[in-house]
């Protein structure tokens, strides 16, 4: 299989928050609470089968950041760029809280 993007334009109603939210083909994950769904493979073929809630477990990097998410359901790890119509402040709290974490050896 090959790894090659996929752009999907979907909307979807987040599980987690109930936000509304509307997507652009790039959209992976809820833009206020920042948490997303195990559906792809390679990025936009909807082709995973385990569709769990991905977790956001922490931030990388800038310009952009980089949304460290884990599946509940599989434990799989990915990463996903800052969209712009993210909540900054849900970022900046995970980068608060994935700290503590960091600091505290989980």
């Amino acid at each position: 299989m090959q790894k090659r993007f996929q752009r999907n334009r979907e909307d979807f109603l987040c599980e987690v928050c109930g936000e509304s939210v509307s997507g652009d083909g790039y959209t992976n994950h809820c833009p206020k609470c920042l948490w997303s769904r195990h559906v792809d493979i390679n990025p936009g073929d909807r082709a995973n089968s385990c569709r769990g809630l991905m977790e956001p477990i922490g931030v990388e990097g800038r310009d952009p950041y980089r949304i460290v998410h884990r599946c509940v359901a599989c434990g799989t790890t990915k990463r996903n760029k800052q969209e712009p119509n993210d909540d900054f402040e849900a970022l900046i709290e995970l980068s608060r809280n994935s700290a503590d974490r960091f600091s505290k050896g989980e």
